[in-house]
């Protein structure tokens, strides 16, 4: 009953992440900014932070999607290439047999050590203003954490009949379920053999605009597909989200009707996979392109 429960939750993390935190901290789960507000603390209550998770998705992601060393999302360990402009070292010849494992362990990392790390980093890029920023950021990040470590592992360790050990193992299948659907969901977007990793000119300069440069590098999935739709909070619809992030999921499938059509109009690609299946497919077969590469 444990790890079923646990697990019920990973699915509801999830569940929170892609159809209810996305949203809100793209201010686009209502018209109402305090309830965006409001809502987007449900990342801080599954144990992440609304304010570094903006800085990396929000400005990073979506300002410089797929470009190496500005979009963090491919910015990745030592173990994974995620870039055709990465580094390669001879283990990545085999990490499209082991990714998945990482992929599982990725929320496991977002709730200890990853947010710390990334607010390093952020505050060089200038992301954080000032020192007080910086020290208040770090403040509000281990409250939280100390809010999320206490009811999902203290409470249940205190006050329900199973051992530290078994917590610990459920609590760890529980997020191994999250960070594997979560982390496919949104690798399935972008790291594919269909999209491009654009680099800027010796300028600094973007040689496509930015439209151009978002359908460049974003893929769908299971278009239209309405149940997929419901169940990954629009994700499915990467194109879409990407070109109109300020505009609620719900609308996706009709929009990308039109901006299919507009791009067939201009000679612009529309990358999209039939089902989540096939894209997961060929997602390995980049991760093994990647290693594979000179």
């Amino acid at each position: 009953m444990l790890f079923f429960l646990y697990l019920v939750s990973g699915a509801g993390m999830a569940g929170v992440g892609m159809c209810v935190m996305h949203d809100a901290l793209h201010g686009t789960y209502s018209r109402n900014t305090k309830l965006n507000e409001l809502m987007g603390y449900t990342l801080n209550l599954v144990g992440g932070n609304r304010e570094v998770w903006k800085m990396q998705h929000n400005v990073l992601h979506h300002s410089f999607t797929n470009v190496e060393e500005h979009d963090d999302d491919i910015n990745a360990p030592y173990f994974l290439r995620f870039s055709p402009h990465a580094i390669q070292r001879p283990l990545h010849r085999f990490q499209h047999l082991y990714a998945w494992f990482f992929y599982g362990l990725s929320t496991i990392f977002g709730v200890t050590g990853k947010d710390f790390v990334k607010v390093s980093r952020y505050k060089k890029y200038g992301l954080i203003k000032d020192e007080k920023s910086h020290r208040r950021l770090l403040t509000k990040i281990i409250f939280w954490k100390i809010v999320y470590f206490s009811y999902s592992l203290v409470l249940p360790v205190m006050f329900s009949p199973y051992s530290l050990g078994m917590v610990l193992l459920a609590f760890f299948a529980m997020h191994f379920a999250t960070g594997l659907v979560i982390t496919l969901i949104f690798q399935t977007a972008h790291i594919i053999p269909k999209a491009e990793f654009p680099l800027p000119n010796s300028s600094g300069h973007f040689i496509k605009d930015r439209w151009a440069h978002q359908m460049e590098t974003t893929c769908n999935f299971a278009p239209g597909n309405k149940t997929m739709i419901w169940l990954t909070g629009g994700l499915n619809h990467q194109i879409e989200h990407h070109l109109f992030p300020h505009i609620s999921h719900i609308h996706y499938g009709e929009i990308s009707k039109i901006v299919k059509s507009t791009a067939k109009e201009y000679g612009i690609p529309y990358h999209s996979y039939p089902t989540l299946s096939s894209a997961i497919k060929h997602h390995f077969v980049m991760l093994h392109d990647l290693g594979q590469r000179a």
